[in-house]
Parts: C-alpha cells; structure tokens; sequence
C-alpha cells in the first residue's frame, strides 16, 4: 500500500523536495526553471526517487508550494483582464483609500492597478448595504461589453460590485451570462474571491486572483498530468498562504491563495519544531536564495493576518503595494537571499537586494553567466562555503569569478579588496535581517526577551549567530533537514480553509440568530472544502471575530466560542474583546460600544505532533574532533583563522562542537560563530548556545 510523502518547493533559486517513507526521509535541491517551473519540479522528483529508492507508485500523497501567483503580480506576467463593475466605481482600484505611504513626498509613485481604466467596464446595478436591490442589474449592459472583450483578447475577468458580499445574486448573473458569451474565459466574483466590506481591498484581490488563474490553472494541471506521466497516482494538494492544505481544484479558483504558500510551509515547519522541543515562543528564520522570512511564533502558533501586500512600490513601505484580502500566516519578508545582489548605491553605501541573481543566471560563482556579486559570493569569498562541496558535491563553485564580481561592484568603488568587500556585503545583509526582525517585533508589540531563533532554508544556518547576536538572542535551534524546511513544512500542515463574511454587528444590538446563521453556513462552506482531502480524518474548527470600538478604523481578532450564540454570551464575547484590546493597546475603553466587521470559520484536520525533550536526554559525548579546516573571515573582527569542519552525518547525539566551527551538510551550512558552541540534542538537531 502507498505510503510515502513528497512535498515540492519552488523558490526563486531552488526547488527544494521532501520525501518521507518507510526507510526515513530523503531531501534535495535542485536549480529552479523559471522559464518553466514543472521543469525543474520533475528533474526533481525523478532525481529524489533515483536516490530513495522509492517507487512512483509509492507515493501517497504530493504537496506543493510555489512562488509562481506572487511573481505573475510582482512581474505583471499575468493574463489580460478586464474588471466588470457598478457603474460609477470603475476607479475604486485606482483611487484605493487615497492613504499615501509617504505623506511628505511630492514625487510619490503610488502602485497601478492589474487592469487598465479602458478595460475597467461599469454595468448599472446597486444594492444598499443590506443586499436590498436598489437598482436591477441591466444585463443588456453586461452583452454590450462582450464585442470590447473578444476584440481586446481578454483571457480573464474580474466582477465586483457594490455590496456583493451581502448579496452575491448580481454577480453570479454576470458569470452565467459571460459564460454562453465567452465560455473560455474564467470569471472570478468578488463573492467568492473575498466577501468582506472594503470594495478597494475586496476589487483589488479579486482582480488579482483573475489576473493569475489561466497561468496557474495551466501550470497545475500541467504539472498533473506529467506527474501521472512518470507514475505518481498520489493527489496533489497545494499549501495555502494561511497555512493550510487544499486541493487542486480549489487552488485553479482561488490561486491568489496561494501567493506565499512557501513562506507559509516555513512558519508550518517551525511551529512543528517549537512544540517537538517544547519551546513555546520563538522566532522563524528563513533565509533562502532569494528572500528572507521572519516570523513570531507564540504558543506554538504562527502569527496570522488576514491582509496581505504584493508588489511594493516602495521598499518595506506598507501602502505603496496592491492589498489582498486573503488568509496568511504574518511574517516580514525581504529581498536578503542568496542571490541577493550587492552594489554601492549613490551615496557611497553597500546596498544588497532586493534584486536577485536567482537561479538564472545565479550568482557569479555559479559560473552560469552572472556578472554581479551576491550574498553567496560574498559567503565563498569569506570561506565560509568549500568551493568543490557546494551542495553536497553537486555544484562547484568559482572562487575567482565571486572575488573578480565583488572587486568589480562594491571593492573597486569604496577602494576595498575582494575580501573587505565581501565582509561589508555579509554585515549588510545581516544588519537587513536584523532590522527587518527588529521592526516586525515592534510593530507586534513583542520582544525577543526569552525567545529561541530556528533556523532553516539554504542561508539561514549560515546567517543565523550574527543576525541573533545583533536581535539580542542568545539560543539557535537548527533542525535536521533545515536546508529544505519549508518543504519539509508542506508535510506538516493540516488540510484546511478559512472562509470570511462580513456581518455588520454592534453589541447594543446584537442579533444572536442572524450570526448564528452565518456562522453555520461559513462552516458548511469550508468542511466541503477540506472534506474531499481529509480523507476521513477528525476535523477542528476555530470561530474568529474582528472587532473594533464604533468609531474606530481598524479591528483586532477575537477568538469565538463554538457553540449556537445567544444574548448572554455577549458580556462574555466583549470581556474577550476588552482583554485583546488591553495587550494591544495597554488598557480598553469602557463606556464604549464595539462592532463586529467579519467574521471568520476555520475548518482543518487535526494535526499531529510527536514530542521529545529538547537536550540530548542526559547523553554527551566528549568533543569530537573537526573532519578538517578551514580559512574563514570573522565578519565581526576581521581576522582570518582556522575554523573546525564538522560534517553532519558524523555528529551522534549529544556531541558538541565549539565555535568557531562550520557543520556541512548537503543543502546547507551551519555557522557556529566564535563564542558558541552547537550541541546535537536528542532529536538530532543542532542546538546552539552563545557564551
């Protein structure tokens, strides 16, 4: 009977595989295609195969991940779409809220819109905010835009009218028309896509989930049928950026779900992680080859939002990117990867990304054609990277080529050797990561007081002592498998979805059975998602209420009990909402009434968790002697001295490795800083310890 597991991750470098089976778990990383994703997918899954020795027909079940919604919007590479939409409102994705992320700035470039104002097409028709039809759809007005959009070739639609997240019947009638006019072309409802209020945010991620379906429907049914090709009958199920598994189906309608479904499988990945070793808080760091993530994990719990930017005009500037109103998991990502390029930027600084090399053509080391230096260069140039075992051997390196790009960009211009060089691009991008981290605790109203960092992705061990030093923490945890942790993330994650409404609800007139309603519905809708990939297993639900004080801009989540609502619970539901409101904002305010925006249903499997302590259970081991040594810089002092080389496979439990040291291992490295000292605790990973 089939019982292995693969998980696939495309990131902007590599496609990291997972695969668990009988005789363990197998990883590797390969080169991603960008010009053809489901390329560098199957060279993949052929090559993990080959070195398991686990049969195609074997796999029971393939989880995927992929970068490919959020690049289309960032790259416009898109489908030609047009937006059908209440007359009057057909500037609402243009005008936004009129908020500027910059208030001061004269020159300001605010983010254009996927659909341009020509193909942006009103339709009379108007509901109150009841639902209550004020004006009927003019569905002669709906077939007089059919010739604009086979003579300008549109290959998606959006449709979003006013108050539709009440009353869908207006939107579904355009659909059913669009559909005997132009049965290709896929329609996606703002009732569907996101039925909250707010018609810029709800137009917005409508638009962007028509802009990327043809692309990604093709692309995963592509993928589909080539996986079924080489004899894999297992299901294909995506992660969401909620954190979350779906199936196929839902995710060819609702791509732009999927948007940060790698990122999502890392903080998945180290929530695992956290509750194997019973560490309650700590901070996800994921550093791949294109960008880094940083995510607060609390209880075993990843931070969750339920807003989301892409394409940011300006850099780490919230409101300058289009807003999508989806699930996701909140995290801090910047461009600080490996291909991460450095130049000197006009004022004579060392700056790193966001631009990256990628995977094509890689940083200049890779030897495929990249001319200008990046974060992994730099990384060889110092030493901490053996030229000839890059990648467990199946990469080599070009030491010359990396110094020659460093020397050229950032050495020549601020009159640096290729070394000085190289140490100035690392300290950057380590002082990026560090500032990102230090921002996001900040804005969460958080501290990293207490707090383990675990470390994975292909950059993240190599990163991860002096991005620590600098936050404050002093404890790194470095799992097994690290360099392919997000992948090993998709395996961890229940099959679930989250559906939201918009019920507008004040407590002074709260109306239990109108809630109670649509919480049941919100609940039927999401176990029909989850239930065809549960396959039987037991199902959790959590009920969330966003609230606000009347009068206010923004709501705070408020967990809800399961359990039919009356008019008791009420004082119940507001005490929640005063204590939330209190550690957000240090005390509430009594007197106030409060208004319920949204509410939000998630339905999921039970995941499961196995337990184990976090040292190595009273075993240690004398310390072990280095395999051989290495010349590497210390980006702290400067100096150049042996460091221990440690490989991996050769720790047993309970071995220690004093800093400063590097441990190997085929998708990355890890850097133990002078300082510290790594310990394998009982689960096998690397447990690393400053002072």
């Amino acid at each position: 009977m089939p019982n292995a597991r693969l998980a696939v991750d495309i990131g902007g470098t590599f496609t990291d595989l997972a695969l668990e089976h009988s005789g363990g778990r197998t990883t590797i990383k390969v080169l991603t295609t960008p010009a053809a994703p489901e390329r560098g997918v199957m060279e993949g899954v052929r090559a993990i195969l080959a070195a398991s020795g686990v049969a195609a027909a074997d796999i029971a079940l393939l989880i995927h991940g992929t970068t490919l919604a959020t690049n289309a919007v960032i790259e416009r590479k898109g489908a030609k779409t047009a937006l059908i939409t209440t007359e009057g409102f057909r500037d609402v994705i243009a005008m936004g809220n009129e908020s500027r992320y910059d208030q001061y700035d004269l020159n300001i470039v605010l983010p254009q819109p996927l659909v341009p104002r020509h193909l942006r097409l009103p339709v009379a028709e108007r509901l109150d905010n009841t639902g209550a039809v004020l004006r009927p759809l003019d569905e002669n007005a709906v077939r007089a835009w059919v010739p604009l959009l086979r003579a300008e070739q549109v290959e998606s639609i959006a449709v979003g009218f006013l108050h539709a997240f009440v009353n869908p019947d207006h939107e579904r009638r355009v659909r059913a028309l669009l559909n005997e006019e132009l049965p290709d072309v896929p329609a996606s409802l703002s009732c569907e896509v996101s039925p909250e209020m707010r018609e810029w945010e709800r137009f917005s991620t409508t638009v962007a989930n028509a802009y990327v379906q043809p692309m990604m429907a093709r692309y995963l049914r592509l993928l589909e049928t080539e996986l079924r090709g080489v004899g894999i009958p297992a299901p294909l199920f995506l992660m969401m950026s909620g954190g979350g598994l779906t199936t196929i189906e839902t995710a060819c309608r609702f791509p732009i779900r999927l948007v940060e479904s790698g990122p999502a499988g890392g903080a998945i990945f180290s929530a695992f992680v956290a509750r194997q070793c019973g560490l309650e808080n700590v901070l996800s760091f994921d550093m791949g080859g294109t960008t880094a993530k940083i995510c607060l994990i609390d209880d075993y719990k990843p931070q969750t939002a339920r807003t989301f930017e892409v394409a940011r005009v300006g850099r780490f500037r919230k409101g300058s990117g289009l807003p999508l109103r989806i699930p996701v998991i909140e995290m801090v990502e910047i461009g600080a990867g490996g291909g991460s390029i450095a130049h000197v930027d006009s004022l004579g600084r060392i700056a790193v990304g966001p631009e990256s090399a990628g995977a094509d053509p890689g940083p200049a080391c890779y030897g495929r054609g990249g001319l200008h230096p990046a974060v992994t260069d730099a990384n060889l140039t110092l030493g901490r990277y053996d030229a000839a075992r890059f990648a467990g051997g199946t990469m080599s390196l070009d030491a010359a080529a990396a110094a020659a790009a460093l020397l050229t960009d950032v050495g020549a211009p601020l009159s640096l050797s290729s070394d000085m060089a190289a140490l100035g691009v690392v300290e950057m991008v380590d002082e990026n990561m560090a500032n990102a981290a230090r921002v996001h605790a900040i804005e969460s109203g958080k501290t990293y007081d207490g707090r383990v960092m675990i470390a994975f992705g292909g950059g993240g061990p190599v990163h991860a002592c002096r991005v620590a030093e600098k936050i404050g923490i002093s404890r790194v945890l470095v799992p097994s498998g690290a360099g392919v942790g997000s992948a090993i993330g998709f395996l961890r994650a229940p099959v679930g979805y989250e559906v939201v409404r918009s019920l507008y609800q004040r407590f002074s007139s709260f109306d239990a059975v109108a809630v109670n309603t649509l919480l049941e519905s919100m609940r039927e809708e999401a176990v029909a998602a989850v239930r065809p990939g549960s396959f039987g297993a037991e199902l959790t639900e959590t009920r969330t209420a966003y609230m606000r004080y009347v009068g206010q801009g923004h709501e705070i989540p408020v967990p809800l009990p399961l359990k039919v609502l009356g008019p008791d619970d009420v004082a119940e539901i507001r005490a929640a909402y005063d204590r939330e409101y209190a550690r957000f904002y240090d005390r509430p305010v009594p007197g106030s009434d409060v208004e319920i925006m949204s509410y939000a249903v998630v339905v999921a499997t039970v995941a499961e968790f196995s337990h184990a302590a976090s040292d190595a259970g009273g075993l240690f081991v004398p310390e072990v002697a280095p395999e051989r040594m290495q010349k590497v810089r210390d980006t702290v002092t400067g100096e150049v001295r042996d460091w221990g080389i440690y490989p991996r496979g050769s720790l047993a439990v309970g071995a220690l490795v004093p800093g400063p040291a590097i441990v190997t291992e085929d998708e990355t490295s890890t850097l133990v800083g002078p300082g510290w000292s790594a310990r394998v605790n009982a689960l096998g990973y690397l447990a690393l310890e400053r002072g």
